[in-house]
C-alpha cells in the first residue's frame, strides 16, 4: 500500500528521517522504492536532467503530468509528490487549483509550490480544497533569473528574516510540508525550530525532518558540476541499487548531510 500523508507525518512525529529522491520514470521508481526511498518527487528538474535545458523554466504542466503517471505506474508504496512548473501557480488560486488537479489526477498525492509568504493565499486555497502542498523556500530555481543564478539564499540578516517569515507564514496558510533549499545550516536550524510541519532539506541542515537530492546528481550522471550539497553515492558503491540503499541509510541515520554538504552563513 502506498504511503499516505498521515504516514509521513507520523514519521516526522516519531523523529524518523524521511528519505526522498527525484524520479521521472517507471523503471527508476521501482529501483528507488525497493531501495527504501519514502517519497518520490517528480521535479521540474526534469527540464535539466531529462530535456537538456539550462533551467527548469521550459517545463510545462503536461510534461510533469506525463512523468507523474509514469512514476505512479512504476511504484507501489512510496509517497508521490509533483512540482508545479513555472507559470502554473503564479496566477490566481483558482488557476493554480486547476493545474494542481491535473497532477493529482495523474497520480500525485501532493504538489510542491515555490515561494513563501506571497504564495500563502494560494496554498490556503489548495489545502482547503483537498490538495496537500509542500511549500518550497530559500533558493527557488524558477526564480533563477531574478536572483542571479543558483545561489545560496539567506546569508544576510534581512534575507534570513524573510525566509523565517516565509516559513511561518506558509505554515499558517496550511502548508503540509516545507522544503528548504540552499540556505545556511544555522538558518535552516532556526526554521526547523520555528515550525511544526515536516521540513525537507536540500543544501540545508541534517536537522531537517528529511532530505532530498536529484537522482541524477547523487549518481554523478549530470553534465554539470554538482552543487556542494550533493554527495556522489554511486562512487561509493558498485551499483545504482546499492547507491540508493546507502543514501537512504545515511539519511535515516542522520549522517547525510554532514558539514561538507551544508552552507555557512
Amino acid at each position: 500500500m502506498r504511503k499516505s500523508l498521515l504516514d509521513i507525518h507520523g514519521m516526522h512525529q516519531k523523529g524518523e528521517k524521511i528519505a526522498m529522491l527525484t524520479c521521472y520514470d517507471a523503471s527508476f521508481a521501482g529501483v528507488l522504492e525497493s531501495g527504501g526511498v519514502d517519497v518520490l518527487l517528480v521535479g521540474d528538474t526534469l527540464g535539466m536532467v531529462i530535456q537538456g535545458h539550462d533551467t527548469p523554466l521550459p517545463v510545462r504542466l503536461e510534461h510533469v503530468a506525463y512523468h507523474v503517471s509514469c512514476v505512479a505506474r512504476g511504484s507501489r508504496t512510496a509517497f508521490l509528490m509533483a512540482d508545479m512548473p513555472f507559470g502554473t501557480s503564479q496566477r490566481s488560486p483558482e488557476d493554480t487549483f486547476a493545474n494542481a488537479a491535473e497532477l493529482m489526477r495523474a497520480g500525485a498525492q501532493m504538489v510542491k509550490i515555490e515561494g513563501g509568504a506571497d504564495m500563502a493565499p494560494t496554498i490556503e486555497f489548495l489545502v482547503s480544497r483537498g490538495i496537500p502542498v509542500c511549500a518550497h523556500i530559500g533558493l527557488t530555481p524558477q526564480s533563477v533569473h531574478q536572483v542571479g543564478g543558483f545561489k545560496v539564499q539567506g546569508r544576510d540578516e534581512s534575507a534570513a528574516r524573510r525566509i523565517l517569515h516565509d516559513a511561518r507564514t506558509v505554515e499558517q496558510a496550511g502548508a503540509n510540508w516545507l522544503l528548504l533549499e540552499a540556505i545556511p545550516r544555522a538558518l535552516a536550524d532556526q526554521v526547523c525550530d520555528s515550525v511544526d510541519l515536516p521540513t525537507i532539506g536540500i543544501g540545508a541542515s541534517p536537522r531537517c525532518s528529511g532530505q532530498v537530492l536529484v537522482i541524477y546528481d547523487m549518481l554523478g550522471l549530470g553534465s554539470y558540476a554538482p552543487p556542494r550539497f550533493v554527495r556522489l553515492f554511486l562512487r561509493e558503491t558498485d551499483s545504482i541499487e546499492a547507491a540508493v540503499r546507502l543514501y537512504v541509510s545515511e539519511v535515516k541515520a542522520g549522517h547525510f548531510p554532514d558539514s561538507q554538504h551544508c552552507y555557512s552563513s
